[in-house]
């Protein structure tokens, strides 16, 4: 079992490959869909998957593992050729995400704890049976005057850990999911203040995680980067960021861990592959880094869509273009010159 879950982790971060983030709920797709005006429909939501999955030279080349929803994992195409064998087809991991979302949590810091576990060894058993390779699990983790709190902190360390060691016991390797957020409010945070966080955060991860007995070489981590709030005057330059943000994870993530795949958290597309570029030039780091957005590769996909599927070569050449400088991005090779020329 622990050679299985390690092979399924390192081809998930394998050279120049990432993770394609279509794991957007209900609700969340409605709020994007909204902005190009599309009704939130199941043959909508079918179809803007599809046209992403049927990137044949994204999906081969530059993408490794698709984080799926419940709808999504057992969904087919319109033509009724299952998402999971067209995934297959492509030599991609089909993986799911599984918690039921971040609740507020009793106190006055606008706090946030993950929901899911109840029933989750019972679903990943299903999830595993129709071919998810892997799982993702999100905490969110607030800053403000007065939070994060170590009770907000420790909860969500101990469901990850939790979430963790379920996975692993069905066969599926774990993306462990501790984002500190930017955007909360009042979002005014320096960028050494998420430092100090997100160092905080992921040293009780990983110690609920060997607590809980969980195999780090068997899971990946998919943290934020260090970047101040989204309404601070704090400016980072790319590489201070990058800089930043590796400090951190060396002094916090085991070597063993097999890789670390960053959320976009928001950033602009081009921000993120640059960030991403940055780190991957940091020399002797001991896992490698790559990406795993959601927004990040499909926001000019989705525009060029707008929900006609004769759209969709020209979404496909748009999202393989994400793609393909995202992989560039973790291989260190990306630059400004090359994403505009190509």
């Amino acid at each position: 079992m622990t050679k299985s879950l390690n092979a399924i982790a390192q081809k998930l971060v394998e050279p120049g490959k990432g993770i394609l983030a279509a794991d957007e709920s209900t609700p969340t797709i409605a709020k994007r869909f909204a902005k190009i005006e599309l009704p939130n429909t199941l043959e909508l939501r079918r179809d803007y998957r599809e046209m992403l999955f049927r990137s044949r030279e994204a999906m081969t080349s530059y993408i490794s593992g698709v984080i799926l929803t419940e709808e999504t994992l057992e969904q087919s195409a319109e033509d009724g050729t299952p998402f999971r064998a067209i995934l297959a087809d492509a030599d991609v991991i089909p993986g799911i995400k599984v918690d039921r979302g971040a609740f507020p949590m009793p106190g006055e810091g606008g706090e946030k704890i993950t929901e899911g576990l109840d029933g989750l060894r019972q679903r990943l058993a299903h999830y595993a049976s129709l071919g998810a390779g892997f799982a993702k699990w999100r905490a969110v983790i607030t800053i403000n005057d007065i939070a994060p709190t170590r009770n907000n902190i420790r909860a969500n360390a101990h469901s990850l850990a939790r979430y963790a060691m379920l996975c692993q016991e069905a066969g599926i390797v774990p993306i462990v999911e501790p984002e500190v957020v930017g955007d909360g409010e009042p979002g005014n945070h320096s960028m050494e203040r998420c430092a100090q966080v997100t160092g905080d955060v992921l040293e009780n991860v990983f110690k609920e995680l060997r607590l809980a007995g969980v195999d780090l070489s068997g899971m990946l981590l998919k943290p934020n980067m260090v970047l101040p709030g989204i309404n601070s005057r704090d400016r980072p330059s790319v590489d201070d960021v990058a800089r930043r943000t590796v400090e951190v994870l060396r002094e916090h993530v085991p070597a063993a861990v097999p890789g670390i795949a960053f959320l976009s958290g928001g950033q602009t597309d081009e921000e993120a592959t640059a960030h991403l570029a940055a780190m991957a030039r940091i020399p002797n780091k001991p896992w490698p880094l790559t990406f795993s957005y959601g927004r990040a590769l499909q926001n000019v996909a989705l525009r060029t869509w707008a929900g006609r599927r004769e759209n969709f070569p020209a979404a496909q050449a748009a999202f393989t273009h994400r793609a393909r400088m995202n992989s560039l991005a973790a291989l260190g090779e990306w630059n400004n010159a090359v994403d505009r020329a190509a």
